[in-house]
């Protein structure tokens, strides 16, 4: 495995030396050129029906196959999926995982890092008229590789008092496994909470959390209501929310768009490793009570298992409190920029693998979205990319931290960590063809980049999951 790791470091590293070389403007050429990286694009699924990828984790760890999520319709833009697939990339071979049964739906599939296992959202069986597909609805499944339709209960659900430690009341999703293949963290809504429509000195209301599930302990649950349900793990919340943040101050009124920092977390300043850490998105309230998001991070301890201020599970009236030892912090400040806060399109915060730098996108002075980079230790953010159009879609760093991948006017593009020097991997296609903003995800190997497109013409068009193999 170490000798695997290293190989695929190498050949990443090589490919991103190539295109740091071949990188002499800030400004992309409006196609690729000689010198640059070559960026085969081939097709691998087919067939009616949408295709949505994760915007990380779709690769599996050989850097062979990719995981998605089948939808109805050509865009594949309602969930109302009922399949999870994988599609091998040189072969076209197609395996299916899981199918949802019972009026359920299923989606937002990742890999586990190290072995073929898979992650996904699944909706409730026999919805109800008080019981349906919603943000506290659904829970996270896993299915092993071996035993496709077998899925596994991520957390526990408990919806009675007394709650029980571990368990949680609501829906997760965007289940992403820590690097090292433990933990999982997820996206958190409340339904006990959402009863409440008005936040009071008695009662919080539902908020978006950012939580976290741990293999041990097992959590069982009593078995009265008809929605709870055992869990092969513990699961938290480890952020802290308000209902309504204090104009100007660090408090948050949302957590999400959540992703792990490092693949062993990060170096404080005084030298001390921090070895599991979140970065997120947090919305604050501007001095002026504008509502705008800012990059916060939660440093974890190791054990998740220990009540700091409030109870794990909650109350009927007070939301689940984050373990002790949880620490959350602000980390950028942009309320003075003139466009503040992060901005462009939907995407999660993602971290460089050293853990030095997190990834997110905000405008420039033009209002021109960029990437920028922020230390999880603080600090200015450092705008990396300066060019004449903005980042359209999620993004991905290189397994060797060199580049990040995403798609920018209508093409798949390598920008360097470095300079910030962008370059087009794809020729620019027109709108109804253009890469989807969903996702930009670089292999483990470092050689491929996966994206969906939308394929065929009239009734027979329907977003494709594509790769581009890349050649130094």
């Amino acid at each position: 495995m170490k000798t695997w790791r290293a190989s695929a470091r190498a050949a990443a590293a090589c490919l991103c030396l190539s295109f740091l070389v071949s990188c002499q403007t800030q400004n992309p050429t409006p196609d690729p050129e000689p010198g640059a990286p070559r960026a085969r694009e081939e097709q691998v699924t087919r067939g009616p029906g949408g295709r949505i990828l994760t915007n990380t984790g779709v690769w599996s760890p050989d850097s062979e196959w990719i995981v998605y999520d089948c939808r109805p319709g050509p865009a594949g833009e309602r969930f109302e999926g009922t399949t999870i697939e994988a599609v091998h990339v040189r072969t076209g071979e197609i395996r299916e995982l899981y199918r949802a049964k019972n009026g359920a739906h299923c989606g937002v599939a990742t890999f586990h890092p190290t072995r073929r296992a898979v992650v996904f959202i699944l909706g409730p069986e026999f919805p109800t008229p008080d019981w349906q597909y919603g943000p506290y609805h659904r829970q996270g499944v896993v299915v092993e590789w071996d035993q496709p339709g077998l899925a596994r209960n991520l957390e526990a659900r408990d919806l009675t008092e007394p709650f029980t430690p571990g368990a949680l009341r609501g829906g997760t999703h965007v289940h992403v496994w820590h690097p090292a293949g433990d933990w999982v963290s997820f996206t958190y809504e409340d339904h006990v909470l959402a009863q409440f429509k008005t936040a009071t000195a008695f009662n919080d209301v539902n908020q978006r959390q950012v939580g976290v599930w741990v293999p041990n302990p097992p959590v069982k649950v009593d078995r009265d209501h008809p929605r709870n349900h055992d869990g092969t793990g513990f699961a938290v919340v480890v952020t802290q929310t308000q209902a309504t943040p204090t104009p100007g101050s660090d408090e948050i009124a949302r957590a999400f768009e959540e992703g792990w920092i490092g693949t062993n977390g990060y170096v404080r300043p005084d030298g001390t490793r921090q070895r599991r850490a979140l970065a997120f998105q947090g919305q604050v309230a501007g001095r002026s009570g504008e509502p705008f998001a800012e990059v916060f991070v939660v440093d974890l301890p190791e054990d998740l298992t220990r009540p700091g201020h409030g109870p794990l599970a909650g109350t009927a009236a007070r939301a689940p409190a984050p373990p002790a030892g949880v620490s959350q912090r602000r980390v950028t400040f942009t309320e003075t920029r003139r466009f503040p806060g992060i901005q462009g399109p939907r995407h999660w915060l993602r971290s460089s693998p050293d853990g030095s730098r997190i990834a997110t996108l905000m405008k420039d002075d033009s209002g021109i979205v960029q990437i920028w980079t922020v230390s999880p230790n603080g600090g200015p953010p450092r705008q990396l990319t300066r060019n004449p159009w903005p980042v359209a879609s999620a993004f991905s760093w290189s397994p060797d931290g060199r580049c990040l991948a995403h798609v920018m006017d209508n093409s798949v593009c390598l920008s360097d960590a470095a300079t910030g020097a962008t370059r087009r991997l794809t020729p620019r296609s027109a709108d109804a063809l253009a890469p989807r903003p969903e996702a930009c995800v670089f292999s483990p190997d470092g050689k491929k980049i996966a994206f969906v497109r939308r394929r065929g013409t009239g009734p027979d068009a329907a977003n494709q999951i594509c790769v581009l193999f890349l050649e130094p």
